[in-house]
């Protein structure tokens, strides 16, 4: 198979219920562990690189290591560039083989996005490749995102179609309760998504992919294991998986997931360490890291995303 876009993937994942994981990728042990679980699981795949994973890896390093997964399990796989901050490195990204872009104005005015985001749309899509766009703003911190709660805000739906209609993006990103980070809500609240915004949203756009972004789960087991093995992550809360799986069933077709890999692999390697203090060779921490990596797509895709079998 080869490297593709998401048109066809978002289609069939809006006409059938179920969302595309969107998994962010920064070296070849976390490539391996997705691709791998998605191969054995046929489920359909996107491969998503924020700014920070590219200057971190390097461009090329990042598609020849894609290209070799592609080779190893025969998966059709979408590149795409997460938060793409302006027109120039999203412009970088298409001319270097990426098959998707996303495009984050959602920190500008409304038609300061609109600008932007046409202005990539149109590059874009001259040479085959499709958008995501962004409304409203999602609070917290990963990689080079960090916004305060204070400056958070939910997507409009009054907003929704004039954008999508004035830009011909492809996708788009909303907010409706999710965070970005590991620390998305405190211990005794209760986390909500607004559901009453998603289907407002779908209404004015019928057909039209939707996307979530900050929707890692925290899962506990892997927080237990940082701090069993001198970590000091306080007490966290993610997004329900359940809602996560009534989102997918709606209009979203694309969940974004780095938080959760992040903490299956640092976990992992705090416990090796802590179990094998007199170990130094890399292959012998990663090899288990890896593994955790693929149970946790694993789950995703089985559990949360429902698109198994679906590739």
């Amino acid at each position: 198979m080869a490297m593709v876009t998401s048109t066809e993937m978002f289609r069939r994942a809006y006409e059938g219920g179920y969302a595309i994981g969107a998994f962010n990728v920064n070296n070849m042990e976390i490539i391996q562990g997705i691709t791998e679980a998605a191969g054995e699981l046929n489920a359909p795949l996107i491969l998503q690189v924020s700014s920070g994973a590219r200057k971190y890896a390097k461009h090329v390093y990042l598609m020849k290591l894609i290209e070799a997964a592609i080779a190893d399990t025969g998966l059709p796989i979408v590149v795409h560039l997460d938060h793409g901050a302006d027109f120039e490195i999203c412009k970088s990204c298409i001319d270097g083989g990426f098959t998707s872009v996303m495009i984050d104005g959602s920190h500008l005015s409304f038609e300061e996005n609109k600008a932007v985001t046409k202005r990539v749309v149109e590059y874009a899509h001259d040479k085959g490749v499709v958008v995501e766009g962004e409304l409203g703003r999602l609070a917290g911190v990963e990689d080079e995102i960090n916004v305060s709660a204070e400056n958070s805000a939910y997507t409009d739906p009054n907003q929704v179609e004039d954008f999508v209609k004035s830009t011909g993006v492809d996708s788009l990103a909303i907010a409706i309760g999710t965070s970005h980070g590991a620390y998305k809500f405190k211990p005794g609240t209760k986390p909500q998504l607004r559901f009453d915004i998603l289907k407002e949203v779908a209404s004015r756009l019928p057909g039209f992919p939707i996307v979530l972004h900050g929707a890692s789960s925290v899962i506990p087991k892997y927080v237990q294991m940082v701090n069993a093995n001198g970590g000091q992550m306080p007490d966290a809360i993610g997004v329900p998986e359940d809602m996560l799986r009534e989102a997918s069933t709606l209009a979203v077709c694309k969940i974004n997931i780095d938080s959760d890999l992040r903490l299956a692999m640092t976990g992992t390697i705090r416990e090796y360490f802590n179990q094998h203090p007199d170990h130094f060779d890399p292959r012998q921490y990663l090899t288990p890291a890896r593994a955790n990596i693929k149970d946790l797509v694993k789950h995703k895709i089985t559990n949360v995303l429902g698109c198994a079998g679906k590739a």
